[in-house]
């Protein structure tokens, strides 16, 4: 009976703070990092090979001590655990209504030769950033070819639909922290308008995992396709050498106009080659432009955590106000489904308009 009580009132207790959080919740911090089930997926694929050593870097040079003498109100915070436009304005304020999100969206540019931006309270020594590094795009067809994947998943919303719910119905059922939850809360967490989390990472040496998906995969791609628990074990190997493995598939606001938030989900890159991994779910088919991705500034040198900022906060930048000609709308189109970015040579935020059905992150 106390049993039966007790796993009653923890169902209630996580249905009401998923209610207080989910709409609001926009590349909060990741959770504490979930146990990996076995060997990061040891496929590679040729793109990743640009990833780098940070040993052989062009060095900053020293700030003069005018430089260090500037005001530094663009630093980071440990005091908050979510993007700052959550916390900084009204809901009236910061988050106005938008008549038509697509002629917003179509309006902006991807501004993607930005040049990078150098925070005036850069370390000395920190490591420079090479040109064209800083946010590399990847294609379905590159991770598996002679599919056709990437005009499948562009040109077909019912299968970008039925893969994103088979991808979001497969992990709630094999993560711990959903067990046990009733029908009702199921559905409740499930809809397609709430974010949803837990690991990318699939178990070579035990029962599939990702079945749901793998149906929806081979029965448009046909038997040749990957397995579901391929799909993510291959996505999630572009995460590098030490990923968390924790996955989360982003909402966000839609039909509103929010602040940039800037921040970094961790402000590391363990090795040097860790990244973060989007695969962009876009509103419409045959899609090319904006609103999909987190927006992005590419920084001049690599910006660190301090050693001592927790691995699971988000480094945020309150009041931060990035001058236009800085800020990149990484694009989404057919080729240009993925885009990788090491947290430590970025800031980025959620779109100032969103315009997407999701965004999922692997890390």
């Amino acid at each position: 009976m106390a049993a039966a009580k007790f796993k009653s009132i923890l169902q209630f207790v996580f249905t009401v703070h998923f209610l207080q959080t989910a709409v609001c919740f926009i590349q909060s911090r990741p959770p504490l990092r979930p146990q990996s089930t076995s060997k990061v997926f040891a496929e590679d694929t040729t793109r990743t090979a640009s990833r780098r050593s940070t040993s052989a870097r062009p060095r900053r040079p020293p700030p003069s001590e005018s430089e260090r003498s500037r005001d530094r109100s663009a630093t980071q915070t440990t005091e908050r655990r979510r993007a700052p436009h959550q916390f900084d304005h009204t809901k009236a304020e910061a988050r106005p209504f938008v008549d038509d999100p697509a002629a917003i969206i179509k309006s902006q540019t991807p501004n993607e030769d930005a040049p990078p931006f150098e925070f005036e309270d850069t370390p000395e020594q920190s490591s420079l950033i090479p040109d064209g590094s800083h946010l590399i795009s990847m294609s379905l067809d590159e991770l598996f070819p002679n599919l056709q994947f990437s005009d499948k998943f562009d040109s077909d919303s019912v299968f970008r639909t039925s893969l994103r719910n088979a991808m979001r119905e497969d992990i709630f059922d094999s993560t711990p922290a959903y067990s046990g939850m009733s029908e009702k809360a199921r559905k409740m967490l499930l809809l397609p308008d709430s974010s949803l989390q837990g690991s990318w990472k699939c178990n070579e040496d035990a029962e599939p995992r990702m079945q749901k998906l793998t149906n929806v995969i081979k029965s448009h791609l046909g038997e040749t396709a990957p397995t579901g628990d391929e799909f993510m074990n291959k996505i999630g190997s572009l995460c590098g050498s030490k990923p968390s493995t924790h996955w989360i598939d982003i909402v966000g606001i839609v039909e509103r106009r929010i602040p940039h938030s800037w921040h970094q989900d961790t402000g590391r890159s363990p090795n040097g080659d860790t990244y973060t991994v989007l695969l962009g779910f876009p509103k419409e088919d045959n899609y090319k432009g904006v609103g999909v991705f987190s927006h992005a500034v590419k920084l001049k040198y690599e910006r660190v955590a301090p050693d001592d900022h927790p691995s699971n906060e988000p480094v945020v930048y309150p009041g931060l106000t990035i001058d236009e000609k800085y800020i990149v709308r990484p694009q989404h189109a057919k080729g240009k489904e993925i885009l990788l970015f090491r947290d430590t040579d970025v800031i980025h935020s959620s779109p100032d308009v969103a315009f997407r059905a999701s965004v999922m992150r692997f890390m």
